[in-house]
């Protein structure tokens, strides 16, 4: 099926193209990573494309609950996608419960059985995706924000240089997900760290959505933007001080 959908698709753009293509190494290395991507690596792709609506949604003052509900769900989605990788990759093996049995509960049975998949392979491109795809979303909400005069624009610079420096130093080790020191896995790679950064940011874009489109800019609403923002961005820094230290002591 995605074979089909990509083939249709470069037709669609280059009209009588699917027949040279077929003949060709880019179509058949195309056709091999589209057809893939697992379930993980699609949910990352529309949360990343869910930006575009949340956007205009926000810079038009549209409907504040449909809003909420679209970032709220575009959160979610990045909240599950390990458990979409993990099922992917043991062909349903894993179900839902042994993953939160796993990664929530502690379970040993259920992190022994989720380990045992997440050691496979996945598709070549998904740990990176994924790490593009929260990029892509945190930079638009942080400039949006900035943009709309509710944030200072060196909040978001820092964070810029932040992620771009981080982002260097852990790129020889492979995926940030792989911890070695102690302390980069209880900050940055435990179920804990990963969850609570979700929720900070889901909460703290949230609240800046919401009060935008009602108006609500001024005093004590303000104000609690302004506190949410400075632990949230403690958080990512507290966050890119656990990989700079395992990029140096890993």
């Amino acid at each position: 099926m995605k074979e089909l959908f990509l083939t249709l698709l470069i037709s669609f753009v280059y009209p009588g193209g699917q027949k040279h293509c077929k003949k060709s190494t880019i179509f058949i290395a195309l056709s091999s990573d589209f057809a893939q991507m697992n379930r993980a690596d699609l949910m990352t792709v529309i949360r990343t494309l869910m930006i575009f609506p949340i956007a205009y949604a926000i810079f038009n003052r549209l409907n504040v609950i449909l809003t909420l509900v679209l970032i709220g769900i575009m959160f979610i989605l990045d909240a599950v996608d390990g458990f979409a990788m993990v099922n992917a990759k043991s062909k349903g093996r894993v179900s839902f419960w042994d993953y939160v049995m796993a990664t929530v509960l502690g379970n040993r049975h259920a992190k022994a059985k989720v380990a045992k998949y997440k050691s496979l392979s996945g598709t070549r491109y998904g740990a990176r995706l994924d790490i593009a795809g929260d990029r892509v979303v945190e930079f638009a909400f942080w400039i949006i924000f900035t943009y709309l005069h509710i944030i200072p624009i060196w909040v978001f610079l820092l964070i810029v240089i932040r992620h771009a420096y981080v982002d260097a130093m852990m790129a020889s080790r492979g995926t940030s997900s792989k911890m070695h020191t102690k302390f980069a896995r209880m900050v940055f790679s435990s179920v804990a760290g990963r969850g609570w950064i979700n929720v900070n940011k889901a909460i703290n874009f949230g609240y800046l959505a919401l009060i935008y489109i009602i108006g609500y800019t001024f005093g004590w609403y303000l104000i609690i933007a302004y506190v949410a923002v400075a632990i949230l961005f403690f958080h990512i820094m507290l966050r890119g001080a656990a990989e700079m230290y395992e990029s140096i002591y890993g």
